[in-house]
This record gives C-alpha cells, sequence and structure tokens, in this order.
C-alpha cells in the first residue's frame, strides 16, 4: 500500500505526500491465491486541488449546520454551490457533467464534506450512486441529460427503493408498473432521503406480479412533478436536512425510454451500484466521527481538572485513542473497497462490511466524544450531539448491519451454506 491520503486535522491527502510515486510497500493477495496486485491510493495534482476545493467547504458547513436542521433542507445555493465545484459524481465522465475521477476521490470528497456536515455530503453519495445507474442503464439521451443535472447540482435525483412494508425486503416491492402502450403506469409508496428537495428518483417496482422474490422487478426514472406523485414530510431524529419524505405514486406515467435496463431485471443490473454507495456512506460517517474526535482532543486538552488538562488521564485520552484506532481501519476498508471497484475486482463483499461496520464504529466513536465534553456535551447548541443523531442514521438507511452481514456469509459460503 502507498500514498495513502492522511487524515490527521484534515481528511484531505497533501500533494507533497500523495503524488510522488514510490516502490510498492505491501502487497495484498487476493483468490485466486497467487495473483498478487498493488493496492495505490496515489493522488493527482488534479485530484489534490478538488480535495482542497471540498475542505474549503468544512468550517462553513459546521456553522450552518443548525439552519439547516432547522429549516429541514439543504439550500439550492449550496447545491449549485457544490455542483459548480465539481463535488457531485466527480466520478462520471465528462460528457456526462463529470470530472472522471476515480472512486476512490469520490469517496475522500465524501470524506471531507461529511467532516463538515453528513447532510450535506449525501448530496455527493446520492449524486454519485444515481449517476453511476443511470449512466449505466440509461439510453445515452437519457444519462447525459440527467447526469449533467445531477454533477451541476441544477437537480437531485433520489433513490426510490424502501417502502413502508418492504424496507430490507427490497426484492419483494408492493410498487407496481404496468405497460400502457409504449408508457408504464407506476402506483405505489416509496420512503425516500431527499424526497421533499428532489426533482426525480429512481422508483424499483414489481413489472411482474409472477415471479419469485427478487426477480421481476424493474427500475424507471421518475421526475417527481408528474401528476399523481404526492410528497409528505417524515421528521425524523436526525439528519432532518436531507428532507427525508413518503412518495405515493397514483397511477403515475413514464415514458418508455425511462426504464433503466431490462425489463425485470433491476436486481441483477441496477443493484449493482449499491457496492459503490456502501462504501461511500462509510466514508461520510468516518468523515463526521474523524472531525467530532479532533473537536474531543481540543475540549480535553483545554479543560481542567484536578489541576491538570482532561487529556492527561488515561480514562479520557485511551478512549479517543481506541476510536482514532478504529476510524483509521475503517477508513482504510472503505477506500480499499472503492480501489477494488476503480480496478474492476469484486468488492461486494468487503462494500457490505463498509456499510455495517463504518456507521456503527462512527456512531461508538461519536457517542464517546459527547460524554468526554460532560453535560456541555449533551446540550443541542453543540456540534457532537447533532453528529451522534446524524451518524445514528445510517446504521438503518441503505441496508442493515443484518442485511450487510448476510452478504458477506453468502459472498464467503455460498448460498447454500449462508442463511
Amino acid at each position: 500500500m502507498r500514498a495513502l491520503p492522511p487524515s490527521p486535522r484534515s481528511a484531505i491527502p497533501t500533494s507533497a505526500a500523495s503524488t510522488t510515486r514510490t516502490e510498492p510497500q505491501a502487497i495484498r493477495r487476493t483468490s485466486p491465491p497467487e495473483q498478487r496486485i498493488t493496492v495505490d491510493f496515489a493522488i493527482t495534482p488534479e485530484t489534490q486541488s478538488l480535495l482542497d476545493t471540498a475542505a474549503a467547504f468544512e468550517e462553513r458547513l459546521i456553522s450552518e449546520a443548525r439552519d439547516r436542521e432547522n429549516a429541514g433542507k439543504i439550500g439550492t445555493d449550496l447545491t449549485l454551490e457544490m455542483g459548480s465545484a465539481g463535488l457531485i459524481a466527480p466520478e462520471l465522465s465528462p460528457h456526462l457533467g463529470g470530472q472522471g475521477q476515480t472512486k476512490v476521490t469520490a469517496g475522500l470528497v465524501t470524506e471531507a464534506i461529511a467532516r463538515g456536515d453528513l447532510n450535506v455530503a449525501y448530496l455527493q453519495v446520492v449524486g454519485s450512486l444515481m449517476g453511476q445507474v443511470i449512466a449505466r442503464n440509461a439510453s445515452a439521451e437519457v444519462a447525459e441529460h440527467y447526469c449533467r443535472l445531477i454533477t451541476s447540482g441544477a437537480e437531485t435525483v433520489a433513490i426510490g427503493l424502501s417502502e413502508p412494508d418492504a424496507g430490507s425486503d427490497a426484492g419483494n416491492p408492493q410498487s407496481t408498473a404496468k405497460r400502457d402502450g409504449g408508457d408504464w403506469i407506476i402506483n405505489g409508496t416509496k420512503s425516500m432521503s431527499l424526497a421533499l428537495t428532489s426533482t426525480a428518483t429512481v422508483i424499483f417496482a414489481r413489472t411482474d406480479p409472477n415471479a419469485k422474490r427478487g426477480k421481476g422487478i424493474s427500475a424507471f426514472l421518475v421526475d417527481l412533478d408528474t401528476p399523481g406523485v404526492v410528497r409528505t414530510p417524515i421528521t425524523d431524529m436526525g439528519q432532518s436536512a436531507v428532507a427525508r419524505g413518503s412518495v405515493d405514486f397514483t397511477d403515475v406515467r413514464v415514458p418508455g425510454d425511462h426504464l433503466l435496463g431490462a425489463e425485470g431485471a433491476a436486481f441483477s443490473q441496477v443493484m449493482q451500484g449499491f457496492d459503490f454507495s456502501r462504501a461511500l456512506i462509510g466514508l461520510q460517517c468516518t468523515g463526521s466521527a474523524t472531525r467530532a474526535i479532533e473537536d474531543a482532543w481540543d475540549y480535553v486538552k483545554g479543560r481542567e481538572a484536578f489541576d491538570q488538562p482532561l487529556s492527561k488521564f488515561q480514562g479520557v485520552s485511551f478512549p479517543l485513542a481506541e476510536a482514532e484506532t478504529k476510524m483509521t481501519a475503517a477508513r482504510l476498508l472503505c477506500l480499499n473497497t472503492l480501489w477494488l471497484g476503480d480496478e474492476g475486482l469484486p468488492h461486494t463483499s468487503q462494500a457490505a462490511m463498509c456499510k455495517w461496520w463504518a456507521p456503527l464504529e462512527s456512531y461508538h466513536a461519536i457517542h464517546q466524544c459527547l460524554l468526554l465534553h460532560g453535560q456541555n456535551g449533551y446540550k443541542q447548541d453543540r456540534d457532537v450531539e447533532k453528529r451522534l443523531r446524524d451518524v445514528l442514521g445510517m446504521q438503518i438507511g441503505d441496508g442493515t448491519a443484518q442485511i450487510m452481514k448476510l452478504v458477506i456469509a453468502r459472498e464467503s459460503a455460498g448460498r447454500a451454506f449462508a442463511p
């Protein structure tokens, strides 16, 4: 492993440390055993410039986070500013509005933004996920139109997978899509983040009522201003700025060319992009937790008890040391997963590890930081309590830990021997 982007005080790598290529210092062994490959996180000057841009948002995002929470949304001005800075789906091809960056770079951008506000980083996570899904599965004309809107920040496309009665059981949606001439008619209800502020969504609906679970499901790109779409806010304990809501579809007409991928093949085709987003979510969480740890160090060094800084006590410093260790490990797992994706290598199991472990350990880390702030950490005007509520939601959304562990077990043991 070489040129690993560091994460002290800033989640952004420095060009001096990362642009000089050296001989590989570590080799990762993959299956088959005789295959040996070099893991390389080297950062180019162009990439470094983008990461510096992302880092510049950090303090501002922190100072404005409570305003976004109270407003229950991320302002369009900020979304457009991020888009113009190249911070949404930078891995997409230039002809789609992206910059042709690596998945690793997209992860580092996500991490940098999440240091300021996990909610705002969701714009990049969903932008990359939906951008990849649309780019791979839509017609060239549809893909270019929507991807350019996504990368510019002009529009946000949400993911319409979860339902009131089908969260983890995503292979059994109750939403339906039926042909009507050259169009499709969609009915059903979805729960989704960014529901109240997005202009479109990729919705998963059953097109073959007789197919088995996970089969006969198709994906459609639906404009949310289409007649028959009704959005209702959902009030959550955290992540208020991502504007989660329930979206009802009643006889919603969708053009035939808005079918993504082959009919009935959404699970085998469209959902491939979720390996990418699971690693991004991991970095979304570690970015927020890492900033919380840094703030906690500052706090315990500056506050005294028994005539010495709190940081002099092992009971204070050691939990933070443990948290830093786990965040470093989780970060490496996520970056390695994204690198595997860049190399076209299998990474489904690693992506599932990112999704269940990074949010959990990030929550534990932020919880410890809150406790070390004492009564001050429990105040609603403190950044740490908001980070705790926000990160907790990532253990639920986009795949629970139980589902992720099931994915890992099946990848390792095979479906015949796994639960």
